[in-house]
């Protein structure tokens, strides 16, 4: 059987991307000085119990996600890794100030470009690039969502390549899933190991749920009743994201509908109940804009809300996220994020964006197609890792035929270098091994912006992949800020 110490010498024996755990004198670095001194305490057969115990009380909490794309599609148990992702707090103040400065400035941007489009005029964003944007929605110019935010919850995809390099994947904006993973795996440490925690200050995630509703009442302000009726718009239980819909509505307190539970009289939205119709104020929704209201975009759907637009126009009821923030996640519209932030408040970027190539435009694409081993090319809508490729570990037939698709729309294509993503220790096989991972933080927009001390860290399991998300064999693990002591 390994030794205790084996288990983190094999960990600290990479070298070839910054190692979150020590540095390069193979010292611990200080957010992992206790844990790393706790768990040497531990011994091998205990660890792998607690794997073992964490996957089966993850399938019996049904904790799943969809994974596509191959033979099977039904829903898999998400993997969790018991070692945890811990953040010192001088590193934790540059990851939330750059996530909140990031969204402040994307909140900006969406409500200029629906209103009086001032960084088209100053030549800094391209019309064309927000105009012919299939996410921008034109039919929504002039609308003032409640409180003037358009992205209520945002998702920031953040990597790590050294000691204070931090840079931004993309930004999530539409609906923004994961949140309940973050809260999941921390219950699930706090299970496991309870000791640890008395012996680190970890800054708590539990409270999410009920600041995220806090964020979107205090918008809403005074109603009939004494809180705004809140609800969580689901498409239903077929949906890959179904298990976050339900926990989330569970721990807001809110109830959990479908698009058949609600429907709108003189542009006010009404649920469904056994004592009567109840009025709605605020509809935290995990549908898509194109189906969320079947007189206003895709006719044929069937989950969403008739009239529910006319309601959002007449500014009845608060949308989360609000009605047209796809052109602002868009991939090719990324690019332009560090100017919004000089644009609208003034600042340099905290966190830098990944540098990126925009195929619709000729050099970028000469460039990529005679460098594409080397990049990493995406669809400019595309999410979850699918529709696009990792240059560096795709074979040839691969790359040719990933070409004939970027030659084909390149407008829909971007590029970007392959980036060196930290590693964080990860149990497998028995052992601590170096793993990549990226960091999604939750950011929450209402009459301030703010953030919760944790996120979900997505690791990808398999040795050597970049690639971290679940829908491609990636797991996740708890994250730890540590507090000022």
């Amino acid at each position: 059987m390994m030794k205790k110490s084996d288990l983190f010498r094999t960990f600290s024996g990479n070298a070839s991307s910054f190692n979150e755990m020590y540095n390069r004198q193979g010292d611990s670095r200080p957010a992992y000085r206790v844990f790393r001194k706790w768990m040497e305490t531990i011994p091998v057969p205990t660890l792998q119990h607690k794997q073992a115990e964490a996957e089966a009380l993850f399938r019996r909490l049904g904790i799943t996600f969809s994974l596509y794309g191959t033979e099977q599609t039904e829903e898999r148990q998400i993997p969790f890794d018991i070692i945890p992702r811990i953040f010192s707090p001088a590193e934790w103040r540059i990851l939330s100030e750059g996530a909140c400065q990031r969204v402040k400035a994307l909140n900006a941007f969406l409500f200029d470009i629906y209103h009086k489009k001032e960084i088209i005029r100053a030549g800094i964003i391209p019309e064309k690039q927000i105009m012919s944007n299939p996410f921008y929605r034109s039919e929504l110019m002039d609308i003032t969502p409640i409180g003037e935010i358009y992205v209520h919850i945002a998702g920031i995809d953040i990597v790590r390549v050294g000691e204070e390099e931090f840079y931004v994947l993309e930004d999530n904006l539409r609906t923004p899933s994961g949140a309940s993973y973050m809260l999941e795996n921390r219950s699930m440490m706090m299970r496991l190991f309870p000791e640890v925690f008395d012996l680190q200050n970890v800054a708590p995630v539990d409270h999410y749920p009920q600041m995220l509703l806090h964020t979107l009442q205090e918008l809403v302000g005074e109603t009939d009743g004494p809180h705004p009726c809140s609800v969580l718009l689901t498409p239903g239980i077929y949906n890959s994201a179904y298990f976050e819909h339900a926990f989330l509505s569970e721990q807001m307190g809110v109830e959990l509908v479908e698009g058949q539970d609600l429907f709108v009289h003189n542009d006010i939205v009404y649920m469904r109940t056994t004592q009567g119709p109840k009025r709605i104020d605020i509809i935290y929704r995990r549908i898509d804009d194109d189906f969320l209201d079947p007189q206003a975009f895709q006719n044929n759907s069937l989950i969403g809300v008739p009239g529910l637009v006319k309601a959002y126009r007449a500014g009845n009821v608060l949308l989360a996220n609000a009605l047209g923030t796809g052109v602002a996640d868009d991939k090719s519209t990324y690019t332009f994020v560090p100017d919004m932030i000089d644009f609208y408040l003034g600042e340099k970027p905290i966190l830098n964006n990944v540098p990126t190539y925009c195929l619709s435009k000729k050099e970028d694409l000469h460039y990529a197609l005679d460098h594409i081993e080397e990049l990493v090319v995406k669809e400019v809508g595309g999410s979850g890792g699918y529709g696009m490729l990792v240059g560096p570990s795709s074979s040839k037939e691969e790359i040719d035929n990933y070409k004939k698709r970027i030659l084909s729309d390149p407008d829909n294509f971007i590029a970007q270098p392959t980036l060196s993503l930290s590693t964080s220790p990860t149990f497998v096989d028995s052992t601590i091994a170096p793993r990549h991972v990226d960091l999604r933080p939750f950011v929450l927009s209402g009459k301030s912006t703010s953030v919760v001390p944790g996120g979900l860290t997505r690791v990808a399991l398999k040795e050597g992949s970049l690639v971290v998300n679940s829908s491609q064999g990636g797991g996740t693990k708890d994250t730890w800020i540590l507090k000022e002591d």
